[in-house]
């Protein structure tokens, strides 16, 4: 296995405790963060490690120099509104989100409080912030929007499986993004018949499948979503069984039997956010903080999948890649 160094957002999380009880007194004396997500499940299994290893990297203790509250919505998105009241009850100094619906909800419960955004898709689209530039109101942090990264992946696969002719998309219609857009205009080019699988909820995961069976799909590309992330096992699963190639541009889908993906380096996106906390507890004002976007990407390929399914991978392909699974 040859692999350079890969910050996982796995990892890190599990020395920070969920809610640190503190005598009110001390509570009243430090700074409030909520983090507000649509993941289930407790701290110690979040995606977010390299956010608070930022922080802890910057002198934020829990419990010590900060207060920190994680607030999931445990994949239920309608109770974003809850818990942005909650974080406000609670008397944050910053909310910390990592979706659109749950900066949303914040965004529509105060306009005091700031607000920092873990990486979000596109919050000009949706009407979070005026510009990336100059955001105004009282929210700005990270947009994973990538322009050049829109159907990046197709081009890729197609480098690594030149026989792929029929490819499935699996994205939600409903989460504002670029890559649908980018990979119909990337499959007009290549001569690609691309389907579209659209998932909004669960529901919808069986129609999908079974039109990418009868399309006899050769590859999948997985576009992130909320309902895609809680689903990912079942996904893997259906590609697994049915020879079907799977890439993405988040690099967990290596771990579960992808071919390749591509994006950007989230977990230094991530991290970044624990920057901009820091500076709004020192007395910044999220209006005159500029939004990051990605500006580093990486290639992960699994070349053991790619032997099970008969690929003879170019070296130059390899040789691009960051890292690479055997």
């Amino acid at each position: 296995m040859r692999r350079r160094k890969f910050i996982s957002l796995l990892g890190g999380a599990a020395a920070w405790p969920l809610v640190v009880p503190l005598p009110a007194e001390a509570a009243q004396k430090l700074p409030r963060l909520c983090l507000v997500t649509f993941d289930p499940g407790t701290l110690q299994t979040n995606r977010f490690g390299a956010f608070f290893n930022r922080l802890r990297d910057l002198g934020y203790v829990d419990g010590k120099t900060i207060a920190i509250d994680y607030l999931s919505a445990d994949g239920h998105g309608e109770r974003f509104s809850g818990l942005a009241e909650e974080c406000l009850r609670r008397g944050a100094d910053v909310i910390a989100v990592s979706t659109t619906p749950a900066a949303k909800a914040a965004k529509a419960g105060t306009s005091t409080v700031s607000i920092v955004m873990l990486g979000l898709i596109d919050p000009t689209g949706s009407g979070l912030v005026a510009s990336l530039a100059r955001p105004g109101g009282n929210i700005t942090g990270v947009t994973f929007v990538y322009d050049q990264l829109a159907g990046k992946l197709l081009e890729l696969l197609k480098e690594a499986a030149p026989g792929v002719s029929r490819v499935a998309i699996l994205w939600n219609p409903e989460h504002a993004d670029p890559e649908f857009s980018g990979t119909v205009r990337a499959a007009q080019a290549l001569d690609v018949g691309l389907l579209s699988l659209p998932v909004r909820d669960v529901g919808d995961f069986d129609r999908a499948f079974q039109s990418a069976l009868e399309s006899r799909s050769q590859a999948l590309i997985v576009v992130w979503s909320r309902v895609v992330t809680l689903h990912r096992e079942r996904i893997a699963d259906f590609a697994r069984s049915n020879g079907v190639l799977l890439v993405s541009n988040v690099r967990f889908w290596i771990e579960l039997g992808g071919l390749l993906t591509y994006g950007p380096d989230v977990a230094e996106l991530v991290a970044r956010c624990a920057d901009y906390v820091d500076k709004i507890l020192k007395g910044a004002h999220p209006r005159d903080l500029p939004m990051q976007q990605p500006t580093s990407f990486k290639l992960a390929i699994n070349a053991t999948v790619a032997r099970q399914h008969g690929l003879r991978l170019a070296p130059a392909l390899l040789a691009r890649a960051d890292d690479v699974v055997e």
